[in-house]
């Protein structure tokens, strides 16, 4: 990984795309478990790599970065607000490139917004969106490579087992982070084991606290058991991840939550003096892990005889976390403990209260499996509206590049010679130079393959307004409304070199011929059409990989040239 200094010495435009990706990944874990300074300047090296983002335009890139600063954002007091219209362009945007991973990611990141703000229905809404957009049988993005979309994955699941973690539902969690963990042992770095680990282990010590209040100790005991195993086991992966650290020092003595999993397995005054310095009020920690390392300092100081500093310690992380409410089945068990605590000399009104406090968690514990039970029935609710969609879906666009089909053409087209803010309007044919090759030479599979990419790299290139079609074999039609001819040329050969800048494993050395023109009054859809497949074979006589740019209503005139536009069959 590229230090932060050598790209603070060099101009942000001469950096690769790799190593914005990198650096921002750093700048997450940064920015996740720092002082309130450090995390300030993250957040703002963050947004000047978005805005580097923007300026390049690659939409994997910015999607990942967009998805960068909104978590700097979630995870900074005060600042999750900020975050939402970064999620909302994240979603726009992802939907658009059909990047499912991010978008579920995105969904995600709401349902922590939602939690922040106490709305726990929308939070499971959002976590249900998320999951049905991870359930099919997701192809790995090419133009990623297998291990960076494999990391993606796992890390919005991960996202996604962190606010049902929240929710308290943790069996599903477990599940979650299960398929996560498949995911990280097929391609994580040790950063991306590290944190797994380290959020499973999270996981295990809600889980663990939440058995406690309905009376289930020994299995309790066994996820606190299994905490603390993993934050043993985290410490190899750790040395070599992206998390600031004391060299030298073992992972559970920096960080609260591996540190909290060694105590509440076996509390005891030996982990009292850890506990305190991983627990100092001025790293301002995450609501979770404050009430999870106090409960643990509780009672590692009743195991010492310190029964005083156990009571201080639970009261004054309940005055500290008063006003947050992103917490509420850890936050009971901060106030259970407190009360086994601080009973007063009236045992036998104190047991009373306890009693009745059981049978109320007992209920509460009912309700849990009530709120796993909706989870279901939303995820269920979620796939209809999936399958509703894709039959919808289906009508309109092509299987195999996922791009609107001639059907959806015909359409806009329609519909846009009845839209006067369309105009001015260019219309573009593109085909390929060197496809045949390909599947005769290679395969129709390979062909399918190529066809797909120069989908996306069509679409990726254009503006997010402008409509690509696949309209049969290997053309596909372009509509760039609002845009005069000029200026659609200069966009489509920016698509042309990128397509020629492919490496030869996606695009199999295919390039692009494109033929361009600007719609004229009364013009039909038809005619239009015939027009730019006129400007393409001007294209293709001047040898491929260009722009032909044909203005006004020229027609063939040359009788060597090949015949006028015919459509193709019907898909």
């Amino acid at each position: 990984m590229v230090d932060a200094r050598e790209g603070a010495a060099t101009s942000l435009g001469e950096l690769s795309d790799a190593w914005l990706v990198g650096r921002a990944r750093e700048l997450q874990v940064v920015g996740q478990h720092s002082d309130p300074r450090t995390r300030d300047a993250t957040r703002d090296e963050a947004d000047n790599l978005l805005a580097e983002a923007r300026r390049r335009g690659h939409p994997r890139v910015l999607g990942q970065l967009l998805c960068c600063c909104a978590t700097l954002r979630l995870c900074t007091p005060g600042m999750a607000e900020q975050a939402v219209p970064l999620l909302d362009e994240l979603l726009t945007h992802a939907r658009r490139h059909r990047l499912d991973v991010l978008r579920a990611d995105a969904h995600a990141l709401r349902g922590r917004l939602a939690l922040l703000d106490g709305n726990e229905d929308n939070a499971l809404n959002q976590a249900a969106e998320a999951l049905v957009l991870l359930e099919d049988d997701l192809v790995p993005d090419a133009a990623l490579g297998r291990r960076s979309w494999e990391r993606l994955l796992a890390t919005s699941l991960i996202d996604i087992g962190l606010v049902l973690t929240q929710l308290g539902v943790f069996d599903i969690a477990d599940e979650v982070m299960a398929r996560a963990h498949h995911r990280i042992r097929e391609s994580g770095g040790p950063h991306e084991i590290a944190t797994h680990l380290i959020n499973r282990c999270r996981m295990l010590l809600g889980w663990g606290l939440r058995l406690e209040r309905v009376g289930k100790q020994d299995d309790a005991d066994g996820r606190f058991s299994t905490a603390a195993q993993i934050a043993i086991a985290v410490d190899g992966p750790w040395q070599e991840s992206l998390f600031p650290r004391v060299p030298g020092r073992k992972a559970a003595e920096q960080m609260p939550v591996l540190a909290a999993a060694c105590a509440l397995a076996e509390p005891s005054g030996e982990h009292i003096d850890k506990l305190e310095e991983v627990s100092d009020p001025g790293l301002e920690l995450p609501v979770q892990e404050t009430i999870i390392i106090a409960i643990a300092l509780a009672r590692c100081y009743d195991s010492a005889g310190r029964p005083e500093d156990a009571t201080r310690v639970l009261s004054e992380t309940r005055q500290r976390i008063a006003e947050d409410i992103s917490e509420p089945s850890l936050r009971i068990s901060l106030i259970r403990e407190y009360a086994r605590r601080s009973r007063s000399d009236a045992r036998d009104s104190a047991t009373a209260v306890e009693d009745y406090a059981q049978e109320l968690e007992t209920e509460l514990w009912t309700m849990r499996a009530s709120r796993s039970a909706t989870l279901m029935a939303r995820l269920d609710r979620q796939r209809l509206n999936r399958q509703h969609h894709a039959i919808t879906r289906q009508a309109m666009h092509d299987p195999l590049t996922g791009l609107p089909n001639r059907r959806a053409l015909d359409a806009k087209l329609e519909s846009v010679l009845r839209e006067p803010d369309a105009q001015p309007l260019s219309v573009a044919l593109v085909d390929l130079d060197g496809f045949k090759e390909v599947n005769d030479q290679l395969s129709h599979a390979e062909g399918d393959e190529v066809l797909r990419v120069i989908a996306r790299t069509l679409s990726d290139t254009l503006r997010a307004d402008d409509l690509v079609s696949r309209y049969g074999g290997d053309e596909f039609v372009v509509l760039l409304p609002g845009v005069g001819l000029e200026a659609a040329e200069s966009a489509l050969n920016r698509t042309v070199n990128a397509v020629a800048r492919l490496p030869a494993s996606l695009s199999r050395g295919v390039t692009l011929s494109i033929g361009v023109v600007a719609m004229l009054p009364r013009e039909s859809g038809s005619e239009v059409l015939a027009r730019s497949d006129t400007a393409m074979y001007q294209s293709k006589r001047r040898g491929g990989n260009q722009v032909a740019a044909l203005s006004g209503d020229a027609h063939h005139t040359d009788p060597t040239e090949p015949p006028a536009w015919i459509p193709p069959d019907s898909d």
